[in-house]
């Protein structure tokens, strides 16, 4: 028959003396992980900006002269220079009927293709970035920029 003692057990309590509950574990860690909302707050805590650049041309080879002209123009000022890195290709495909009015089965095919870098300038100071947007850069070629 069992007894009135078993009924009654209760937890026995950590060896460092902290009687809490389960449940008040893990409130508490739900409030660390809240502290930590993304790397934008931590990039802005160590007090890091940076200036990301996206390149994008029809031809490659005058987009990689333009990255290198950019990237020429921010090591003149002594700036932390990450990339180039390249995209992914951008592949745009049409399909054209040859002839206007019968031949369904005779067609042509473009595509457009759209080369793309990425280049990122860490802490820049001013006169790098004056030095960017007074710069001219070949037509054809199309600059994003962005402040992070």
């Amino acid at each position: 028959m069992p007894t009135s003692d078993t009924k009654s057990k209760k937890p026995a309590k950590p060896a460092d003396g902290s009687a809490r509950s389960a449940s008040q574990n893990e409130g508490e860690g739900s409030k660390r992980s809240k502290g930590a909302k993304g790397s934008k707050e931590a990039k802005k805590a160590d007090g890091h900006v940076i200036l990301r650049i996206r390149v994008r041309a029809y031809e490659s080879k005058i987009l990689d002269a333009s990255v290198k002209q950019i990237i020429d123009t921010a090591a003149r000022y002594d700036a932390e220079i990450v990339g180039p890195v390249p995209l992914p290709t951008e592949i745009k495909k049409y399909t054209v009927n040859r002839a206007s009015f019968v031949y369904k089965n005779s067609r042509e095919q473009f595509e457009i293709r759209v080369h793309k870098r990425l280049i990122d300038i860490v802490n820049p100071n001013p006169n790098t970035v004056e030095a960017l947007t007074n710069m001219s850069l070949p037509s054809g070629v199309d600059i994003d920029v962005k402040m992070l």
